[in-house]
């Protein structure tokens, strides 16, 4: 395979870079310092923003907002491992991503220079309906980042040179990550739906979803399950177990599951209600629950005083990992195409009933995406923290919410997911099936190679 040479000329700067190279011949640039000497500052930084973005920009619902959140990862982690000279790039190992910009063996770049610039550009072409005011933003924390963070930004030792050459590849990093992004049939969810897509048409029948009281909305991206997923081979490669089988009758296991969602909803404690608002996560109110989860992550590395290095492998795993438990759970969702509690609820065994704490989201329950995503991610950040690492979520400290201490990360996502049933939304079925997709995803992104 030949290089394949580009020319690009970015922020004023004109570089030759030879790009998308075959994987087998990645080597690690000799920066004068590894990635991993730097402070985790600039990432934790800039996811930060990211998820007052994902909260702040219409459009960004949770499998949109899990999407950004996931690209901008994988550009932080393919901008630096090049300064991780025991680890390796995931061209190769994600769907139809074959190979991607190398840096040249002898250029020195500085990592938190190349980070802040791949993370800007991703973080523009990620959330390009941001408003006026965010997207200020976004260019402030870009110009300030060296300024504040001194100590990562030493001009004593970084040069205009290695600046300029660092900007640029951190540049052409995140575009070549873009260029890829493009074709996953995800782009612009955020927008009217593609004119390739005819509009949804929920199957009918019994047991089938429709929409659901108070506002009836249509069905949210009805195709997202079909969006490609980063490690995944298919959408379906992490089957949910299949729920109860679809029945009217009292002595039925779905009768029972439905009577208990009433029950539960309809008498639940103090304790449950703040549980069940505690983990909600609604979109344009929060940063949505991969947000939650991203959140945590951020927040445990900047404790941990983590570094760039770790940071990078911590974040792309974390996101890679919710992106596609929303991918499987949205497949799985509009292929069973279960009703909804309200639905069965009102139908056989109380016409009058609706759940009190929340509305029904516009989309088939089974199974839980709160179960899958909060199961997925739990997965990633036991095998980063470890199993039984207790930790504070202080997501929605400022809401009035928090904090809330937890054993360990799966005691978090298992209150996640059961918080469903306690509003009324989701079966038990649902949720504990959810949790077996999420724990799959979880393994599947688990067993990447990032060393080599």
């Amino acid at each position: 395979m030949k290089h394949r040479l580009l020319s690009l000329c970015l922020a004023g700067a004109c570089a030759w870079t030879s790009a998308l190279l075959p994987v087998q011949a990645q080597q690690a640039a000799p920066a004068a310092r590894p990635a991993s000497a730097f402070s985790a500052s600039v990432a934790t930084e800039w996811f930060s923003l990211a998820l007052l973005l994902a909260q702040q920009t219409p459009g960004f619902s949770p499998p949109v907002a899990s999407r950004a959140f996931a690209y901008m990862g994988l550009a932080l982690y393919e901008s630096v491992v090049p300064g991780m000279p025991q680890h390796q790039s995931l061209a190769g190992q994600l769907n139809e991503l074959q190979s991607l910009p190398w840096a040249q063996p002898d250029e020195v770049l500085h990592w938190p220079t190349v980070a802040n610039a791949s993370l800007a550009t991703m973080t523009r072409m990620m959330f390009p309906t941001a408003s006026a005011e965010n997207k200020a933003r976004i260019d402030l924390l870009e110009r300030s980042l060296p300024l504040k963070y001194s100590q990562d930004f030493d001009p004593n030792t970084v040069t205009p040179e290695i600046t300029n050459r660092s900007e640029t590849f951190g540049k052409l990093m995140a575009m070549a990550i873009m260029t890829w992004a493009r074709t996953d049939g995800g782009h612009e969810a955020w927008g009217p739906l593609r004119r390739s897509q005819q509009n949804y048409v929920p199957p009918s029948g019994e047991g089938q979803w429709s929409a659901t009281p108070p506002a009836f909305a249509p069905a949210l991206l009805p195709w997202w399950g079909d969006v490609r997923p980063f490690v995944l081979k298919t959408s379906s490669a992490c089957a949910a177990p299949p729920p109860p089988p679809y029945s009217e009758s009292p002595s039925s296991a779905f009768y029972k599951e439905a009577t208990e969602v009433y029950q539960v909803s309809n008498k639940a404690t103090q304790e449950q209600r703040q549980v069940s608002l505690y983990w909600a996560d609604d979109p344009l109110k929060t940063p949505t629950p991969a947000g939650h989860w991203l959140y945590i992550a951020n927040d445990l590395l900047k404790q941990q005083k983590a570094d760039l290095a770790q940071a990078a492998q911590t974040l792309v795993r974390l996101n890679l990992a919710m992106a596609d438990a929303f991918i499987a759970g949205w497949k799985t969702k509009y292929t069973v195409s279960l009703l909804r509690p309200v639905t069965y609820v009102q139908l056989v065994i109380d016409s009058n009933w609706v759940p009190t704490l929340m509305h029904t989201p516009p989309f088939p329950e089974y199974p839980s995406g709160h179960s899958v995503q909060s199961s997925a991610a739990a997965g990633v950040l036991e095998q980063v923290f470890g199993a039984n690492k207790p930790f504070t979520d202080n997501t929605h400290n400022d809401r009035g919410w928090g904090p809330r201490s937890f054993a360990s990360f799966r005691v978090a996502a298992d209150e996640a997911a059961i918080s469903r049933m306690y509003a009324g939304i989701h079966f038990r079925s649902g949720i504990e099936g959810g949790k077996v997709q999420g724990r799959c995803v979880a393994q599947q992104v688990l067993a990447l190679k990032l060393t080599r």
